[in-house]
């Protein structure tokens, strides 16, 4: 039996003003249809939302991009001496005040796509996909990884033809943050929005854990 996951009673995503949870409007999709994301349709279907279990999952999804370097981290580990220096990614100030971080009740089963039977089924149903892009197989590591993204997106069109709400998935940065990418239509109830400021506990959270500072 494919595994499904019912979202808590509140699940948070944090987007642009002046609502965090409109979708994205079909004139901003790529050539391709989707909008670039994990989970989006291949087809152009039906558009998707991400949001998580945790507020800190939110913040970590979304700040990530401001990291420093990898590059930058390896070089500095090569210098000889205590490494009493950390270089900080500088996240813009503007960040906070453009976006806000809303919270909603959700509705509906979702796919554990990383469980057992999940993966064995997609590996036969995207073998043909998986040899296409170079891939020597399918496992939960490639479902996890960021690229390419063709298989998880035709996962997510797997799972919406099998009638599910839409995915449940763990966050790339950490296994303990829980994460929900939400089929149109959405399912959604008591939906709020809120602002943030950058003194924000779990946004200052965050900020220490990716080794993030704000922009003066």
């Amino acid at each position: 039996m494919l595994e499904g996951k019912t979202p808590p009673q509140t699940i948070f995503r944090i987007a642009r003003r002046p609502d965090p949870w409109e979708p994205p409007d079909w004139s901003r999709a790529n050539p391709d249809g989707t909008f670039g994301n994990r989970f989006d349709d291949p087809e152009g279907y039906y558009r998707v939302l991400y949001a998580a279990s945790q507020k800190l999952s939110c913040f970590l999804e979304t700040l990530a991009r401001f990291r420093p370097d990898l590059s930058l981290l390896a070089e500095l580990n090569e210098i000889d001496g205590e490494n009493d220096f950390f270089p900080l990614g500088c996240v813009p100030h503007e960040w906070c005040s453009e976006r806000l971080l809303g919270s909603a009740s959700v509705e509906g089963n979702y796919a554990d796509i990383y469980a057992a039977e999940w993966i064995a089924l997609l590996r036969r149903w995207l073998a043909g996909e998986c040899l296409r892009l170079g891939l020597s197989d399918l496992d939960a590591s490639v479902l996890q990884s960021r690229a390419p993204r063709r298989i998880t997106q035709l996962a997510s069109l797997e799972v919406r033809q099998r009638n599910f709400d839409g995915i449940y998935y763990r966050s790339r940065y950490g296994h303990d943050l829980e994460n929900w990418a939400l089929f149109e239509p959405f399912r959604l109830s008591r939906a709020t929005a809120q602002a943030f400021a950058s003194d924000d506990l779990t946004f200052l959270e965050a900020l220490r854990i990716l080794g993030l500072n704000v922009a003066d």
